[in-house]
């Protein structure tokens, strides 16, 4: 059980690649209806935060079609799985999937149109801290998009208990993300609700004045 439980936070060895096989599909109706809620161009730089199996990479480079998606993931695993799913767009240098952490992002000052985080930001060691490092990578008035399944409603039971002390996640109200993505830079809150626990949150970086 144990172990089960740490390759949902950190996937590692064969059990973490079946994992991310799993989350693949698992993900794919939550994944589909958040990027139903992205104007994507086709020559968008992307970055996909906790990039987990890659398969939204792979989604994502259909509509960025001249453009790149980059991936970043804590677990070796993770970027392994990643990386094969995505071998020709790799090898074509339209994606970069690296391992690193999001409280400390690899990626230069101002160089993605977008980045997304599907199902991870959970695990965020600090959230203003993280949220910062993104705007940081995010070109002015570029966009952050935050998809979970489980957050904390306004009203209502909190849905998921079993799995957020089991898993220790982190999970946020809609007001909570409205006020760190605007102390941390971000304008244009936009959050949408599915059914009675998935979120979609979208921000744009503040331009420089």
């Amino acid at each position: 059980m144990n172990n089960f439980l740490s390759n949902l936070r950190k996937p590692e060895g064969l059990g973490g690649w079946l994992m991310l096989t799993s989350m693949n599909i698992g993900h794919s109706a939550l994944s589909k209806w958040g990027l139903k809620q992205l104007e994507i161009k086709p020559g968008d730089s992307i970055l996909d935060i906790g990039c987990g199996g890659g398969k939204n990479i792979s989604r994502m480079l259909k509509r960025a079609y001249t453009g790149t998606v980059c991936g970043l993931d804590y677990a070796k695993a993770s970027v392994e799985k990643s990386k094969s799913l995505n071998r020709k767009a790799v090898l074509t240098g339209r994606a970069d999937i690296r391992l690193g952490t999001v409280s400390r992002n690899p990626w230069q000052d101002g160089t993605f149109d977008l980045v997304t985080a599907f199902e991870t930001v959970y695990f965020w060691p600090d959230f203003a801290h993280d949220v910062r490092e993104v705007r940081r990578v995010l070109k002015p008035d570029g966009l952050f998009f935050i998809c979970n399944e489980i957050n904390i409603p306004e009203k209502g039971k909190q849905p998921y208990q079993f799995w957020i002390r089991a898993l220790d996640l982190k999970t946020y109200t809609a007001r909570d993300f409205h006020r760190i993505l605007t102390d941390t830079g971000f304008t244009g809150i936009v959050i949408q609700v599915k059914g009675k626990n998935g979120i979609c949150v979208s921000a744009r970086a503040q331009k420089e004045a």
